[in-house]
């Protein structure tokens, strides 16, 4: 599917800038699982999406840059958490859209991005996360970039929660199953290898 096909054109931006502290301190993103970086596996199913893959990362930007349209990073050297990164993917984003994704949800699928993609569509001026049973997951979302200034207000007040700030801008909730598999968190080395080894 051509990214001007798609039910709502997005920028997308994928989440790598983290400090990487449950994995001892390494880069996530280029962790490998199931033969390829973390990162592939996320580019693989986006790829075809968008003319503005956007990846956010502190380091190794020789090595993103293969997966990415453009390269953003933090604006500030110590690693202060997601929303840093959501803040500049939303100031480099080319299209209405930012779709944000987090570098270690290798099981994320195309249905789930399109129901993603048709929950916005349907609600463009507002920010869309999937819920899972009582829990958002704030990182797995479509932010309308008109909202960059109110989630810059928002950081500059001291706010560093993405959940936080989108729920205050009105988030609509994408509702998944409680225990969705396709949203599995791999970010510890036990889950990074333990999930390697389950066949599909």
């Amino acid at each position: 599917m051509s990214f001007d096909s798609c039910p709502l054109p997005c920028s997308i931006l994928l989440l790598s800038g983290g400090r990487g502290q449950r994995m001892g301190g390494e880069d996530k993103g280029l962790l490998t699982w199931r033969g390829q970086p973390l990162i592939a596996h996320l580019q693989g199913l986006v790829r075809g999406l968008t003319d503005d893959l956007i990846i956010s990362c502190n380091r190794n930007q020789d090595r993103y840059a293969a997966y990415a349209d453009h390269l953003v990073n933090d604006d500030s050297a110590d690693f202060p958490g997601p929303l840093a990164g959501i803040r500049a993917g939303l100031a480099a984003a080319r299209h209405e859209h930012l779709l944000v994704l987090p570098c270690d949800v290798p099981h994320i699928d195309a249905r789930l991005l399109a129901d993603l993609r048709d929950t916005a569509r349907r609600t463009p001026q507002l920010p869309v996360m999937v819920r899972h049973g009582e829990f958002w997951e704030p990182l797995i979302c479509i932010i309308p970039t008109h909202l960059r200034n109110a989630v810059e207000q928002a950081w500059h007040a001291g706010e560093r929660s993405p959940r936080k700030i989108l729920l205050q801008l009105g988030g609509v909730g994408l509702e998944c199953p409680a225990n969705d598999p396709r949203l599995a968190n791999l970010n510890t080395p036990e889950l990074l290898h333990q999930k390697s080894d389950v066949s599909e």
